[in-house]
């Protein structure tokens, strides 16, 4: 499987799903129009990944804010991963990123560590 990735615009995030590197790395705004249509590739992509994944699988969110219909596929997506790390068919740890001062964004990092049985490590970003 080729690397799958989409360019940041001011209403979608950029995506890097590196499937030999065993990598997901999503950050930006999440405010789709149509998110069905973004996250389609990426769902189908990932469903073909979970059936060969790599031994060790890392998910990096760095999301500035999210619209409800983002979030479902963001579950949606973390829910294939998480099934690969219950059934023991790999490793996989997710890292939420977030800024020091936004709690709406560290309280859903924590609502989905609560869905999840994976790893989910709430990390402060960094101040550039």
């Amino acid at each position: 499987m080729a690397r799958l990735q989409f360019p940041r615009t001011e209403k979608t995030p950029e995506i890097l799903f590196d499937t030999a590197a065993g990598s997901l790395e999503m950050e930006g705004c999440s405010i789709h129009e149509n998110a069905e249509g973004f996250f389609r590739p990426l769902l189908e992509r990932m469903e073909e990944y979970v059936r060969e994944p790599a031994p060790h699988t890392t998910v990096k969110l760095t999301l500035s804010y999210f619209n409800s219909s983002s979030s479902k596929y963001i579950l949606d997506l973390l829910k294939l991963l998480d099934e690969v790390h219950v059934s023991g068919a790999g490793s996989v740890r997710m890292e939420w990123y977030f800024d020091a001062d936004d709690l709406d964004m560290k309280e859903a990092g924590e609502d989905y560590r609560a869905l999840l049985d994976m790893p989910v490590e709430l990390v402060i970003k960094p101040i550039r």
